[in-house]
């Protein structure tokens, strides 16, 4: 086979344990997802071979190995600074919890490790010569574009039930139709994700949402009802279906992954609170969980902000723009811009809220949102789903580069200084005067000069005294 998508160097040392097995007697194959890439002209990230000879065969060829899952037949055989999975021809039976088959029995047929296999476009094999070995049309079905399962589509997804997200992922990554066949059984064994582990699916959503067409990706898992069928909650059901869809045109736009799930998360109305705790109940990184809530919060206060300022008062602009200064020192400059970034790519409309229609920006005030309520502004939690405006995104990127400093270790005055200049002890009070102090040089009301900076703490402090 030519070798054209995979690292340098890989392929040929995937030929030379290929060529080691041959002298032994053994067939051997390139197979699955390399061949697929290969035939695609995508990049080939690693090539995973198939063979005829059993695992204790393949440990004694190769020095260097590792037994990776010998009750699986898979041993991982290490060659010229590469790893390779190097799998016994095997078939498979027993599949109680819809996901791990209870028998494995070896077999010598690689016909018949095909026929195991999830989708055609997954059951192709090559062998040195470049042959392919294609007994269930896979390389037809990727011409033609179609995620499509080997055999019957219920007796693979109630096999592995992991297999109808992979279906949506393959379809969603390649930009593939699914077989209708495929679908329908997709469709009939559903309710068997509930026997999968949540961090298997989340790996598979990820990648959707992650891939190159995830608005196609996410249009599949809505329209498959998957997701809410699994045992982590999913809000993509009912009358926030519609309403969330449209505002995620533009998520492929984004190349952060965070990012993208603070796009989604929004347009499902989420708060910051709620999709901390959605991504918790999925199984994310704390890492992740908190980038996300971050962009989310700097949502809530911009959108706070607007309540609290209504259009047309007198320095509005101004009391907008210390808000905002405020809000990124207190979430972080990453999660703010991000929050911009995620605004930037919701449709013309969408508003900087959640679901909603959006206020339309009074050319009094720009940047301004709409007036409170009579009732008085609402709480954080509540603006993530008030209807508003637009941000002015540009207006308020302009004021975070125009901050001077961002944390309290760039003040030129240190919580000792101003403790002794003051003649108190510390405590709790040091903290909130060292913020008051941080937000009037952010926001550009006082010099980072020692000198200034202990004089103006004395004033705040003389002030709150009287």
């Amino acid at each position: 086979m030519k070798w054209n998508m995979a690292p340098a160097g890989m392929a040929e040392a995937a030929g030379q344990v290929m060529s080691v097995l041959a002298e032994r007697g053994r067939e051997a194959y390139f197979v699955g997802g390399c061949i697929r890439d290969e035939l695609l002209g995508r990049p080939v990230h690693d090539i995973d071979l198939t063979t005829s000879a059993l695992p204790e065969e393949i440990m004694e060829a190769f020095p260097r190995c590792v037994p990776t899952g010998l009750a699986h037949g898979t041993v991982t055989v290490l060659q010229d600074g590469f790893s390779f999975e190097v799998t016994t021809y095997r078939t498979e039976s027993g599949y109680a919890d819809h996901r791990r088959p209870e028998h494995v029995s070896f077999v010598s047929d690689v016909k018949e490790d095909l026929r195991r296999r999830d989708f055609t476009i997954n059951a192709i094999c090559s062998g040195m010569d470049g042959k392919l070995l294609d007994p269930f049309g896979g390389a037809a079905d990727l011409e033609r574009r179609l995620v499509r399962c080997v055999g019957e589509a219920e007796e693979r997804f109630d096999e592995d039930a992991l297999r109808m997200l992979r279906c949506l992922r393959f379809a969603a990554v390649l930009d593939f139709r699914i077989a209708k066949n495929t679908w329908r059984g997709l469709l009939r064994q559903r309710d068997k994700l509930a026997h999968i582990a949540v961090e298997r699916m989340r790996s598979e959503v990820e990648r959707i949402v992650e891939g190159p067409h995830p608005q196609r990706g996410l249009a599949l898992i809505a329209r498959s009802g998957l997701l809410p069928r699994g045992k982590a909650p999913f809000p993509w059901t009912g009358v926030e279906l519609a309403a969330a869809a449209a505002q995620l045109a533009g998520i492929g736009e984004l190349q952060s992954a965070r990012l993208r799930w603070a796009l989604l998360l929004h347009a499902l109305g989420q708060s910051a609170a709620s999709a901390d705790g959605l991504l918790r109940a999925w199984t994310f990184p704390g890492a992740t969980r908190s980038a996300v809530a971050g962009v989310l919060r700097a949502r809530e206060a911009w959108l706070a902000a607007l309540a609290e300022v209504p259009p047309g008062t007198p320095g509005g602009t101004e009391q907008l723009r210390r808000r905002w200064i405020a809000a990124v020192l207190a979430i972080g400059r990453a999660a703010a811009e991000g929050w911009l970034a995620v605004a930037e790519a919701l449709p013309p409309g969408a508003g900087g809220g959640s679901a909603g229609p959006a206020a339309a920006e009074p050319a009094a005030e720009p940047g301004t949102g709409p007036a409170a309520s009579p009732a008085g502004p609402p709480a954080a939690a509540d603006a993530a789903s008030a209807p508003a405006a637009p941000p002015d995104t540009a207006r308020l990127r302009a004021w975070i580069a125009a901050m001077p400093l961002f944390t309290l270790g760039e003040l030129a005055v240190t919580g000792g200084q101003v403790a002794a200049r003051l003649d108190k002890r510390p405590g709790p009070w040091l903290g909130t005067l060292l913020q008051r102090l941080l937000l009037e040089v952010a926001a550009g009301a006082l010099d980072n000069d020692p000198q200034v900076l202990l004089q103006e703490a004395q004033r705040m402090v003389k002030h709150d005294e009287q």
